[in-house]
């Protein structure tokens, strides 16, 4: 029997290379993949389904199951995941000094329902700062104008307005048009090191990790999705995609812990790699059940922050097929 030729668009990480190159092969399939970045493979997947199988993001493939035929169906590969306490960039001469002080404010978004965005909500929402509290402006980072991948309804509470015709957040932070910005990537003006633009939590690996032992909750941000009808007529896909991906990532990882010559252009990887391992030996793991704290957290928060119609639970989220393992 031949393999199917299937597409695959997945972002450029040592835990997806191996795939790309050929080094692990998926059962059954001859992959044709393209690396792409996050905002080039979602709109793809979100707006045309151009790929049979696609890394999409977690928020906005929640916000499709609570709608009419979606497109994709999710496998239990979580191919980004990240702490986002330093997600949040706030000018600093606001008196905006914890939290609590974004009340009223006015905060810069990309887009209201990327999942970078929802996790920083659900922590605000723990320190006491609810959605609705907050004055949304939404628009191009660098560039005026961007639209929302999907369609949203949000509740009327939800105090959200685009960007002025012609400007883009980078400038609005800039000149002061709006207090901070929230997003998976830093400000141009910050990375520049503009005086009046810096981070909420000055510290955001120190925050990150408190905020871990607290909860236990490493953030995923992105899971991989087979085309759903790819996923009926062929049963056996999600499966031989866990597999293949599951073993990317161990290859990943032991390159990574192989520090006789470190093998990312990074100084302190065995350093920041041995307290990783001391809150997890598997903080990265794939899979249903290990995830589940991460994941019920997550679709609360989505509910709540007004994404999705309903209240979704972790059983609908992934193909039947990739929920358990054999064993010998």
């Amino acid at each position: 029997m031949s393999k199917l030729k299937l597409s695959l668009a997945m972002g450029d990480y040592d835990r997806t290379r191996p795939i790309h190159d050929g080094r692990v092969q998926i059962d059954g399939v001859d992959p044709i993949s393209f690396l792409q970045s996050p905002e080039e493979m979602f709109f793809n997947a979100f707006r045309h389904q151009t790929c049979d199988i696609s890394e999409i993001s977690l928020s906005s493939y929640c916000v499709s199951l609570t709608r009419d035929n979606p497109p994709y169906v999710a496998i239990p590969v979580f191919l980004s995941r990240a702490f986002r306490h330093s997600s949040v960039y706030i000018r600093n001469d606001r008196g905006i000094d914890t939290p609590k002080d974004l009340k009223g404010r006015k905060i810069g978004i990309a887009e209201y329902q990327l999942t970078a965005n929802v996790w920083v909500r659900a922590i605000l929402a723990d320190a006491g700062v609810s959605p609705e509290e907050i004055f949304w402006v939404r628009g191009g980072m660098d560039k005026p104008g961007r639209p929302e991948k999907i369609k949203l309804d949000l509740p009327s509470n939800i105090n959200i307005e685009s960007a002025p015709d012609g400007a883009s957040l980078n400038d609005m932070l800039m000149d002061g048009r709006i207090d901070g910005f929230i997003g998976p990537r830093w400000p141009r003006c910050f990375r520049e090191g503009h005086p009046q633009v810096s981070r909420l939590w000055k510290d955001g690996f120190t925050a990150a990790k408190n905020w871990y032992d607290e909860t236990g909750i490493f953030p995923i941000m992105h899971v991989l999705g087979v085309r759903r009808s790819l996923a009926e007529e062929h049963p056996w896909l999600p499966g031989a995609l866990l597999k293949a991906f599951t073993e990317a990532k161990a290859m990943a990882l032991e390159s990574l812990s192989d520090t006789s010559a470190t093998k990312v252009t990074m100084p302190f990887v065995e350093d920041v790699l041995e307290v990783t391992q001391e809150m997890s030996n598997d903080l990265w793991s794939y899979g249903v059940s290990s995830n589940t704290k991460a994941l019920e957290y997550f679709l609360k928060n989505h509910y709540e922050q007004g994404l999705s119609t309903r209240h979704l639970t972790v059983d609908e989220l992934f193909h039947p097929s990739t929920k358990e393992a054999y064993s010998l």
